[in-house]
């Protein structure tokens, strides 16, 4: 993952670098007369002074529309929050796998301090988001998954409140007999 994210890292500088030489060599031939090949600049040919300013331009284009997409029309920000705002798993919702790491992690504070009752208070409010999370549709279709494609079925999970694992059986099996 860390060369994928390298990777994409560096696509950026290299797009930037083929774009603007891309588009320089595009708009040479429509401006090139005004750059007269005799003449120098600090001993610089006027070709060379011309190609790298339509460069510092295309660049400064480049830049100047990013820096407006993010930071005076906010869309990027924007968009994100909505998108993050309207996924439940970002928000109230634990996907199945993360509800059984917060449960075991639940379980663990629990007895890491059995007399501190701000603990325990925590400890138990944390239960009842884990039940409600359990008994969702989510948790079902992967319990179902989990049972019929695993060698075992899902143990009573004991680290989890209440009895998950057979409770979400029982609404499996009656949504399909509704089915039928």
């Amino acid at each position: 993952m860390k060369q994928y994210w390298r990777l994409q890292q560096s696509q950026s500088i290299a797009s930037l670098f083929l774009w603007t030489s891309t588009i320089t060599l595009l708009v040479w031939p429509y401006v090139s007369w005004r750059f007269d090949p005799s003449a120098t600049f600090i001993g610089i040919s006027m070709t060379y002074w011309g190609l790298i300013s339509i460069a510092v331009l295309v660049i400064s284009s480049i830049f100047f529309i990013g820096y407006a997409y993010d930071q005076l029309l906010s869309l990027w920000k924007d968009h994100r929050t909505v998108d993050t705002e309207r996924n439940p798993f970002a928000t109230y919702q634990l996907m199945p796998q993360t509800a059984i790491i917060v449960g075991h992690l639940n379980e663990l504070l629990r007895r890491q301090a059995p007399d501190d009752e701000e603990v325990i208070a925590s400890c138990k409010w944390v239960d009842e988001w884990l039940e409600w999370c359990c008994k969702q549709e989510i948790w079902d279709r992967s319990q179902q998954f989990w049972d019929q494609n695993l060698p075992s079925q899902v143990p009573p999970l004991s680290f989890l409140p209440g009895n998950i694992a057979s409770a979400s059986r029982e609404r499996n099996a009656q949504k399909t007999d509704d089915d039928n």
